[in-house]
């Protein structure tokens, strides 16, 4: 019998995983905005991990609070039980949210965040006497995350092709990557009659059958498409008209990403419910939260029995102790560093180095807004082969980036210097200029 493999036993998500046996990646250790492999090699963290470690990584303030806090107190159900940093917690995020959206319900991840939004909303309509509100809207090229409600969200050909519909009842709009817009910096001109698409599903299934629309402000996973100018008003107006909640899952996208607490604020349009996670303890511990308007809790809450659950839904390790001791952790010190501040200033200098890119051949799109871009590679054989080896060669050049289709995305961490900007852009333009 053969020996068995260290690595065989671990199946590894969203990765080619014979390929990555083959030439295992595996990164030791992390401090501030490097990672280093087990050979020792430095590695420039030019996604934040994924989106996750906007702080750099290894913060002691961070893991000191979530050390203290196993010691006092490890576990707490969530189920008719509480413990202080679970309201505490939610009030910061409350402090956060654009204006009426604080009541905040946690999660464990942005996907359990996404499916959590879809039974509110079927919960709050049925609440009003609506219950035949059961359609949902999404978008082609949309990433909600990984569960069933959320795949059945999915705009993107590889995360729906195995599992079949998911949840039935939801219907996609078209996506706004037009040709038109290439090498567009901030919010495209072109595209905002694409929100038009929500009108005609609306006449074809009846506005009075759609529960919600879910939308990503800048979709992410799919390569960073910032919205054209005046679609997230149109979209938001339509909703109002057909009594429609709005969803933006912002978990990419939310604390601080854009420069504002949450894109809803950078782009001035306000949902009905907003989804978050990755940056809300900056990727110390796993967790998620929903923050929904007044209204749409009220309506839940105050029905039913009192002794009964308004709302029959939750997960084990909902509002964690270790996890709520990491999000205030983690707020703390957006606040007391002016993150998002930050965030915004460093954006310019960020996009500059990027849109450079842009004259190389290898390069056929850029596009940005924040500190979140997506430099877009001309395919080469089948789709996401150029992605998927562009990002190997970065790598083995000393950069970490995610790669989505043939699109490289950019999200360094909010404390990053422009010296990290220019070492990134260095490390791309050295491997694209190769390719």
């Amino acid at each position: 019998m053969r020996e068995r493999d260290p690595l065989d036993h671990l199946w590894i998500p969203f990765t080619p995983n014979r390929e990555f046996k083959r030439d295992p990646a595996i990164f030791a250790r992390a401090e501030g905005l490097y990672y280093w492999t087990e050979a020792g090699e430095k590695v420039l963290d030019g996604s934040s991990g994924l989106f996750c470690v906007p702080l750099g990584h290894g913060r002691p303030e961070i893991a000191d609070a979530v050390s203290a806090q196993l010691r006092e107190l490890d576990f707490a159900g969530g189920f008719q039980r509480g413990h202080r940093k679970a309201f505490e917690l939610a009030r910061r995020v409350a402090e956060l949210t654009p204006p009426g959206l604080d009541r905040v319900f946690f999660t464990c991840s942005g996907s359990e965040a996404v499916d959590t939004a879809m039974k509110i909303a079927l919960a709050y309509h049925r609440a009003r006497g609506e219950g035949g509100r059961t359609m949902f809207v999404s978008r082609e090229r949309a990433y909600h995350g990984v569960n069933m409600g959320g795949v059945a969200l999915s705009g993107i050909q590889r995360n729906r092709e195995s599992f079949g519909p998911g949840v039935a009842g939801v219907v996609h709009m078209r996506h706004t990557a037009l040709p038109e817009n290439r090498m567009t910096r901030g919010q495209p001109a072109r595209g905002a009659e694409l929100a038009e698409d929500l009108a005609r599903l609306c006449a074809l299934h009846g506005g009075s059958n759609i529960a919600a629309v879910f939308l990503e402000p800048i979709a992410g996973s799919t390569g960073c498409l910032p919205p054209p100018r005046g679609y997230l008003e149109r979209v938001r107006e339509i909703c109002s008209e057909h009594g429609i909640l709005l969803v933006f899952d912002e978990v990419i996208t939310g604390l601080g990403r854009t420069g504002y607490a949450f894109a809803s604020q950078a782009f001035g349009v306000t949902p009905d419910l907003i989804t978050m996670a990755k940056a809300l303890t900056n990727g110390m511990q796993p967790m998620g939260a929903v923050a929904a308007s007044r209204e749409v809790h009220d309506a839940i809450v105050e029905r039913g029995p009192r002794h009964l659950p308004e709302f029959f839904h939750g997960y084990t390790y909902s509002a964690h102790p270790a996890a709520c001791a990491a999000g205030l952790a983690t707020l703390a010190i957006y606040e007391r560093e002016k993150s998002f501040d930050r965030a915004r200033e460093l954006s310019p200098y960020l996009l500059d180095r990027l849109f450079e890119l842009g004259e190389l051949p290898a390069v056929v799109d850029v596009r940005g807004f924040g500190l979140f871009a997506a430099v877009e590679l001309a395919p080469r054989g089948e789709p996401g082969l150029a992605g998927y080896e562009a990002q190997l060669e970065l790598l083995r050049a000393g950069l970490h980036i995610k790669a989505t289709g043939d699109s490289l995305l950019v999200a360094p961490p909010y404390v990053a210097e422009r010296a990290h900007v220019d070492e990134l852009a260095s490390i791309l333009r050295d491997v694209l200029a190769g390719g």
